[in-house]
């Protein structure tokens, strides 16, 4: 939230342009290295490391500086297993009934199913919520502004601290999402966005090969 009119100190770093390809170029190859995982293993991971990952996730940009994020961070088994019922109840409803074939099909690839283990495995699962309004002092509405796109990117950056943290993750949307604010208990004001499970690789993991695009491919320069 913007406090006031006054100008702040900007603490940028301006680096010398061979550095700057560098840095950009061994970013690059660090993040072509993550992979989306769904099997962990079970060696703890620091709280300290979390708290990091989502501070940093936290300096986001967002419309008006509203920040309209909230983040709860699971590792109680309890919680995690009640997560993984009410996930898996819903993950039925998605593969049975209501998925269409041509998104199944997109799915097969990856061999996935309405069972997610992984909410249990992962030592911390970070539930993801977009805040659609705030609340003020006085009890008033205090209206967010694009909300979903602002915590769209700090997630992305959430992603990304998880992997420069040495870690792995997995973006977990199940549909509806609305029984996370009820085990979580998050008011109504608050709209689940995403799951992310986060820990370090099972030994014995596999995922699937895959490929990016090209930058020709997805990007222009005029």
């Amino acid at each position: 939230m913007i406090k006031s009119n006054q100008k702040g100190v900007f603490d940028y770093r301006r680096y010398p342009e061979p550095e700057m390809k560098k840095r950009a170029r061994l970013f690059h190859k660090q993040m072509s290295r993550r992979r989306s995982v769904r099997r962990f293993s079970d060696h703890p991971v620091p709280k300290e490391v979390i708290e990091a990952c989502i501070a940093a996730a936290g300096t986001a940009p967002s419309g008006a500086n509203m920040q309209p994020w909230y983040f709860v961070a699971v590792s109680d088994p309890l919680i995690k297993k009640t997560v993984r019922r009410e996930a898996e109840k819903v993950e039925y409803e998605f593969y049975k009934k209501r998925a269409p074939k041509q998104w199944l099909d997109a799915l097969s690839a990856l061999k996935t199913d309405a069972q997610k283990p992984f909410l249990e495995e992962a030592p911390y699962l970070i539930a993801i919520f977009e805040k659609r309004y705030g609340t003020g002092p006085d009890g008033e509405t205090i209206k967010h502004y694009y909300v979903k796109e602002s915590v769209g990117i700090a997630t992305g950056m959430l992603i990304t601290a998880v992997h420069n943290a040495g870690l792995v993750c997995l973006s977990y949307t199940p549909s509806p999402m609305g029984f996370l604010n009820r085990v979580l208990e998050r008011p109504k004001n608050e709209r689940p966005f995403l799951i992310l499970p986060v820990g370090y690789p099972a030994d014995d993991v596999e995922v699937p090969v895959i490929c990016k695009k090209e930058l020709k491919e997805i990007a222009r320069f005029i």
